[in-house]
């Protein structure tokens, strides 16, 4: 049916509700009314009959989606991405500088800015944070944040954030996480991208650069492939790397500086509790009122317990503490001492946040360090070791008081 010449032209319900439901970004349209057949003649007067598209253009739903996207269809061989095509790119990127110091154990972070971050708010821009995480471990042991930046999708943070402890061994084994982040006030912050660097890749003493975009948040592990242990234990979230490393692995609660000297003038071993550094979080505020207990082992008086003082709401206490043990340096070849890190609880038992043990029995960091203080008098050793989950089968025994 054709319309005359002179009438009013009703426009279909479907010019007015026609919506572009292609995947992909949103391209412009000049006309909506081009994607849809003519029913009448054309403003020129011209003789386009029902169901007519003009010359070059194809109704939406006729044309192939990859056709409308300027990409290649499947027959081409391309691979298609089960995700939104222009995600890779709308993260935004991230530039930081890592700088690892070997002499004072110390991996220095440096957050620098962000650029073309996703828009996460209504207004159309974020409220950007930037946390870490050293991976395998405890996320709230050794998480650190920088401050939020309002309404911004490139915002500047120069921010420099550090981790105390850090030895060799991490440093081969060890993967940094870093989080851009959105913060709402008025529900759950939300995830905008990632970036994973292994530590590898730093040399001693010397600052890198990055530049690098954001990706999407690598998925975790099922809770039903978790062990049980790890169910237990709610302020802990295993990261699939520790997973791969096998199921015997310890999980790490921490970090303490310890200081080791034989006193030849005074016969005895002097132990320092220096501080602690990225202690896991066992009270419901987030923090611990940590606490550290020693002993030297075979104890048979059970006169070598010493005990710190209790540092209040800290994830990072300083005790700068000294305990002494009267003995002959050739008795110490055969003892053991046992380090213990506790959260100080009112009213009901302290929770054991972790231990390592230093002496001829043990591996690694803990005996290099215990033997070159034997061999060393009135040298003072201070060394990083890492807290373990493992309770001492000696001080499991004992009240945590």
């Amino acid at each position: 049916m054709r319309g005359r010449r002179g009438d009013r032209m009703t426009i279909n319900i479907q010019e007015h509700m026609a919506i572009n439901v292609c995947p992909g970004p949103i391209r412009p349209i000049r006309q909506i009314s081009d994607y849809f057949p003519r029913r009448g003649p054309s403003p020129e007067g011209g003789g386009q009959g029902f169901g007519e598209v003009p010359a070059g253009l194809a109704p939406l739903a006729l044309a192939p989606p990859a056709a409308l996207l300027g990409g290649t269809t499947p027959e081409d061989g391309a691979e298609m991405d089960s995700y939104d095509s222009d995600d890779a790119t709308a993260l935004g990127t991230l530039e930081f500088d890592l700088l690892y110091d070997q002499a004072s154990c110390t991996l220095h972070c440096s957050i620098l800015r962000a650029k073309g971050l996703k828009p996460m708010d209504f207004n159309g821009l974020a409220d950007p944070y930037v946390k870490l995480h050293l991976l395998p471990g405890a996320c709230k042991a050794n998480k650190l944040k920088t401050k939020t930046q309002r309404n911004t999708l490139n915002p500047v943070w120069n921010e420099d954030l550090t981790y105390s402890g850090i030895t060799d061994d991490d440093i081969t084994h060890k993967v940094l996480r870093i989080s851009v982040c959105d913060e709402d006030k008025l529900s759950h912050n939300e995830f905008i991208g990632e970036t994973r660097i292994p530590l590898r890749r730093l040399k001693p003493s010397q600052k890198k650069h990055f530049n690098i975009c954001l990706e999407r948040q690598v998925p975790l592990a099922s809770p039903s492939s978790m062990s049980a242990a790890l169910r237990g234990i709610s302020c802990y979230l295993k990261e699939l790397e520790q997973a791969e490393q096998g199921p015997g692995l310890l999980e790490e609660r921490g970090r303490i500086l310890l200081s080791l000297s034989y006193s030849s003038p005074r016969r005895g071993l002097l132990v320092g509790i220096v501080r602690c550094a990225h202690l896991a979080a066992m009270d419901v505020n987030g923090y611990s009122d940590p606490y550290v207990k020693t002993y030297l082992r075979p104890d048979a008086d059970k006169k070598s317990k010493h005990k710190t003082a209790v540092k209040k709401k800290t994830l990072n206490p300083e005790f700068n503490e000294e305990f002494f043990y009267e003995m002959e340096l050739s008795a110490l070849a055969t003892k053991t001492l046992e380090v213990t890190v506790w959260d100080y609880d009112i009213g009901k038992s302290n929770d054991f946040i972790g231990g390592v043990s230093l002496g001829p029995g043990t591996r690694g960091e803990a005996r290099k360090h215990w033997s070159d203080c034997l061999q060393q008098p009135d040298a003072a050793l201070e060394r990083w070791h890492t807290l373990t989950s493992e309770l001492p089968p000696a001080a499991g025994a004992l009240p945590s008081t």
